[in-house]
């Protein structure tokens, strides 16, 4: 059994270059997201805003763990929220728990298993919001001191 990772002391610290790249990118698509669906956009579908808010969530949080000195062992959103709770003294559980929702829409990293359920409005809105909650729980930690 691996033993759970030891974070460093801040001053041990080394960011990992271009995190503010990825802070950048996931403001940039959440606010394409928020705005879409705000406006009814047609040209974006309830499977597009799903994916770029998924985007925008991931870009969030590999921001902060770059910023740290650390990267997530996979990209699912079980892991993303996995990495967080290494970092956050305090992981909100319902926010967890809308990290686990938002990744029950996809099943990809198996082959054999494969699924892709496309989300309904009502729970776009719930996904645009959970990316937001994301964003104003780690902008804090994201300000260049």
């Amino acid at each position: 059994m691996i033993p759970p990772l030891q974070i460093q002391p801040r001053e041990n610290i080394i960011p990992i270059d271009d995190w503010q790249d990825y802070l950048h990118d996931g403001e940039k698509f959440l606010k394409t997201a928020a705005s879409a669906f705000e406006k009814g956009k047609k040209a974006f579908s309830e499977e597009s805003l799903y994916n770029i808010t998924a985007m925008a969530i991931e870009k969030f949080i590999m921001a902060f763990l770059m910023r740290n000195g650390d990267l997530a062992e996979n990209h699912t959103m079980i892991d993303l929220a996995a990495a967080l709770k290494r970092h956050l003294k305090v992981m909100p559980a319902e926010l967890e728990q809308k990290l686990e929702f938002l990744g029950s829409f996809q099943e990809i990293c198996d082959m054999d298993q494969y699924q892709c359920t496309i989300p309904t409005k009502e729970e776009i809105r719930k996904i645009i919001d959970t990316g937001q909650e994301v964003q104003a729980l780690l902008t804090p930690f994201l300000i260049d001191e």
